[in-house]
């Protein structure tokens, strides 16, 4: 099949990385595709016009209004993937919602990222129940990869977009590194600047909260933890991520320096930049990386056992069992 991906692919901007994905996906399945950026095309009947030119079959479009637009009347099957920024915010304009509407009713088929999007989309069409499908955005994964991997709920306190730019622009240098932010939504406004964000930076993803067996094999698949919280009180993800071997890049905060000693059980920074020298110290020196992963791991396990934390609790809850304390009298810490 001749298929034809129209997606608005701003150079580097994440619609341009889906859109390649996705036509990597369609090339190594046997069909032919071809990606055309959907600013090339002022109004529906140039679509049509290049679909009877190059003998294209169907039509996959990335972003319900800024190329499912231009599919209106087009005259082969068509597919729609949401982008987000169409169910989120372009509905709230009348006429692109009209417009969407139509494209929605005839499409063969849509994805959902999440079934958050999902749930919105049949909610605002429901004649698209039974069409939409929900296929998180995948990453990266061959051997080259160095993933790292940001675990934290969507919040202010966790600064999540702190890296991105980081990333963004070193993704020009080296194709390799790659941030995953992993965490619910807890602050929606912060939230939906992410999403928004997420999509633009070349090299940053965003998935949603996984279970923990998965962020464990998530953490196992990963190059290292990072952490650019603006406080923190004991980071779980840090511990979890030392107990699994996984080495740790934090910011330099009292919550994290409580936990982390420099170059010992991992490494701290205080800017961006900085980050990113202690990124590429721990990709180019193994002693380091070497040295870091059984110090952590020892760390966890002498000072943050389950066991220990089991039998504190227990004591404690004796503590609520006895008879209320003497005003004056002496306590376990004086």
């Amino acid at each position: 099949m001749k298929v034809l991906l129209l997606a608005p692919t701003a150079a580097a901007s994440g619609n341009a990385t889906t859109a390649e994905r996705i036509r990597h996906y369609l090339l190594t399945s046997g069909h032919k595709c071809l990606l055309e950026n959907s600013r090339s095309f002022s109004e529906p009947k140039d679509v049509r016009k290049f679909i009877s030119v190059n003998g294209i079959s169907a039509v996959i479009a990335l972003h319900l209004y800024k190329a499912g637009r231009l599919l209106v009347g087009c005259g082969v099957p068509y597919g729609v993937v949401f982008g987000g920024t169409d169910v989120n915010e372009d509905v709230k304009n009348e006429h692109k919602l009209s417009v969407m509407t139509a494209v929605a009713q005839n499409a063969r088929f849509l994805v959902a990222f999440t079934e958050e999007l999902k749930c919105i989309a049949e909610h605002l069409w429901p004649c698209t129940r039974g069409r939409v499908y929900i296929q998180p955005q995948g990453v990266p994964a061959d051997a080259n990869s160095l993933l790292f991997l940001l675990v934290c709920g969507i919040r202010q306190v966790k600064d999540p977009l702190y890296l991105t730019d980081t990333f963004s622009e070193w993704q020009h240098e080296d194709s390799r590194v790659h941030l995953i932010i992993i965490g619910p939504e807890i602050d929606s406004v912060l939230s939906a600047a992410v999403k928004e964000r997420t999509k633009m930076a070349r090299g940053v993803w965003l998935l949603p909260e996984l279970p923990q067996n998965q962020l464990h094999a998530a953490m196992s698949d990963s190059f290292c933890l990072v952490n650019s919280s603006l406080s923190e009180g004991m980071s779980g993800a840090i511990l979890e991520a030392m107990q699994l071997g996984l080495p740790v890049i934090a910011r330099d905060i009292p919550g994290n320096a409580a936990l982390i000693t420099h170059e010992e059980t991992g490494l701290l920074y205080t800017t961006a930049q900085e980050f990113k020298v202690q990124a590429r110290r721990l990709m180019t020196d193994m002693a380091l990386r070497e040295r870091l992963v059984p110090c952590a791991r020892r760390l966890v396990e002498g000072n943050h056992s389950q066991e220990a934390e089991r039998r504190t609790y227990t004591h404690l809850l004796l503590e609520l069992s006895g008879p209320e304390p003497v005003a004056g009298a002496p306590t376990a810490s004086g």
